[in-house]
Formats: structure tokens, sequence, C-alpha cells
């Protein structure tokens, strides 16, 4: 076994999550080491759709989603780019009276978060926005919810954690951990030998294969979103767009190409997905429906990738189970993005404080058991 490099902190995956935690520990003068097992930002939070929305995110998770919001504020100053973040607004769709009465109630439920939604449906929605199909019920409106660019955002996090101090090793998988009177105790494929005081598990859809390691079993499950982007357009989405209910989402890029999803691909391996041509074709077929502009639309590229996903459909955030010293943040499933510096923010509280001031209880580890 090769001499072990020391540090404050170890992060294991190098995605939104892991990466902002490492920046914002910088910040603080902790040292770290961030992992990644391919590149940092390369996985899911590099390949998401994109969105930068709290409306619709549970009232559970709106706490950290409003920190967000704050941060994503900030983006240019964090992470030196504006990474094409926009704050357009976010659309939700409702199909019929049932789900209109969905976001009408949800409103009601928000008040006091600050999103400010606006319902509107019939001729004031036609008016608003003329490009939505007649089949569309109405539709609710977050004035500053938005998006920005994951393929740029999410590695610039990671770059900017590099440029306040941190170590970097990517392509480098932990294949072995533990914790001992010296700390953590982890060893490397490359055969690299790390010891740490206290441990980041930001692995992503991998994020139970570490949590194994300390006796933590968890019913994660990787899910594949299909997405796909069109050529360009001329502009005519001026918003966010999501369905209540889910099944197709979409935004317009200032160069014109329209970013869709809302299907689910397939693995080909433990690490990469494929969309397939069905599960194109739906959400086409969808989104011409409620938003006729894209029915003849031409789709330039495809992709997918790996998302872990809870049952209950919360993360999980927090304090491992069995572990002093060993915090978990993973299973996001279309959260992360958005939320992703809000987390490596209160992870680093965790670090340097011992706790946060954000509730993090319902998603604790503990509701699977040990």
């Amino acid at each position: 076994m090769s001499e072990a490099i020391k540090t404050d902190v170890v992060i294991i995956g190098g995605g939104i999550v892991g990466a902002s935690a490492a920046l914002f520990l910088r910040t603080r003068g902790v040292q770290v080491i961030l992992i990644d097992a391919a590149q940092c930002g390369s996985k899911a939070s590099g390949v998401n759709y994109g969105g930068v929305r709290r409306q619709g995110r549970s009232l559970e998770l709106l706490p950290l989603s409003q920190r967000a919001f704050d941060l994503w504020a900030q983006i240019k100053m964090l992470i030196g780019i504006d990474g094409e973040y926009i704050r357009s607004g976010h659309l939700k769709l409702a199909r019929n009276r049932d789900d209109f009465g969905v976001l009408e109630a949800y409103r009601e439920q928000t008040r006091g978060f600050g999103m400010h939604l606006e319902l509107m449906s019939g001729a004031a929605l036609q008016k608003r926005f003329p490009w939505v199909g007649p089949s569309v019920y109405g539709a609710s409106l977050c004035p500053e919810d938005g998006h920005a660019n994951p393929r740029i955002v999410s590695p610039a996090f990671a770059r900017a954690a590099l440029r306040a101090g941190a170590v970097i090793m990517e392509n480098t998988r932990v294949v072995a951990a533990s914790r001992s009177s010296q700390g953590f105790e982890l060893q490397c494929d490359n055969g690299q030998h790390l010891q740490c005081a206290q441990l980041l598990n930001c692995a992503g859809a991998w994020g139970a294969d570490i949590a194994r390691l300390f006796g933590e079993d968890t019913p994660l499950v990787a899910i594949h979103p299909a997405m796909a982007v069109t050529e360009p357009l001329p502009a005519f989405i001026d918003v966010n767009i999501g369905i209540q209910g889910g099944g197709a989402y979409i935004r317009q890029v200032e160069r014109g190409n329209c970013v869709v999803g809302g299907a689910r691909g397939f693995a080909t391996d433990n690490n990469y997905a494929k969309p397939g041509g069905e599960a194109i074709g739906v959400i086409m077929q969808r989104l011409g429906e409620l938003v006729p502009g894209l029915r003849h639309a031409q789709l330039i590229r495809t992709w997918s990738g790996y998302e872990g996903s809870f049952g209950d459909g919360k993360p999980v955030i927090g304090p491992s189970a069995t572990t002093p010293g060993l915090y978990h943040a993973f299973g996001f499933c279309g959260e992360g993005f958005q939320t992703g510096p809000a987390v490596g923010e209160m992870l680093a509280d965790f670090v340097t404080k011992g706790e946060t001031g954000i509730p993090v209880a319902p998603f604790s580890i503990q509701r699977f058991g040990r």
C-alpha cells in the first residue's frame, strides 16, 4: 500500500454537489481532495435538462431550493462564468381542470416562499403565451425561475474549487473505504491511499455503493432521462416550460435551439445510457400537442445519463447513521442541478460547524433503516 495522502476532507463525486462543497470548504480554509470516477461534471450534473426552478419542488425541499435561488444570483462571482443562467420564468402547464386545481393548491401551500406564482387559463393564457397549444387548459408562472447550461456550469464549479486550492483527482475510483482510529482510509484504483478526518459521499447514482461500504443500505435505483435538442429555431419560447404531472419539458436557448425531454432511456452499461428512438418519439409527440411550433422541428442530438432515484422522491442529505464524520448527499433525481450549490454550502456547514440552518430531517438516510 502506498504512503497515505492526508487531508481534512475527501469528497467522492465531482458533480455540482461535490464540486460546490469543495469550493465552499476551501473558502473556509479546509483542505479538500475531490475525487471523480470520470471527469468532474460529466455525469448527471453535466447532461441534465438545465432547469433552475423552485416551482414544483416539494414543501420539504423548498427551504433548500430557496437558498439555492439566492446562490444562483451569485453564479458568476462563484464560478467565474454566467453559465448561460437566465431568470426567464418557469411556466408549468396544466392539461385539464384537475391539473389546474393542483397548481392552485400549490400556490396556496407555498405562499411565503417568494415565488409570486401567477395562475392563468383560457384567453388570458393564449394572450400571454400565444405559442401554447389550444389543448392546454391553464398554467402557473413563477416569474423569477429560469434555466442554465449544465454542460458548462457543473465543470466550472470544479474549476473554481481547483483555483481556490482544492486537489482534484479525476478518472479515479474509490475501491475501498473504512473508518479507523486515524479517521477515514480510502484506497483508489490507481493505487492512491488517502486519509481524512471527514468524508462526503456525493457520488450521485453510485452514492448507494459508497453508503454500503459503511453498512447503510438504501433502495436507490438508476434512471435514465431521455433528452434531445432541436435545430436553431426563430425565438418564440421565452420561459422554461414544465408540465403538471410530468412527461415533457422544454426551454429555448439564445442560439434558438430547443432543449427537450420527458421520457426514459436505457443503460448500455454501468456508466452510460442511451435515449432510444421510441422515447424521443414520445417526447416530440407530447410537445407537439402542447407547443405546436415544435411539430416539425428537426432534432440534431439526443442523449441520456445516469440519475439516482428513491421511491419516495426525496434525496439523501445529512449525516451517516452509522459512521461519525461521514455525510451523504445523493439521489437527487431532477433536483440536484438547481439545489446543488445550496447542498454544497450545507455540507460545508456540517463539516465546519456540525450543523446547518436548513432542515434536513426529511432527507435522512435513517428513513430506510440500518
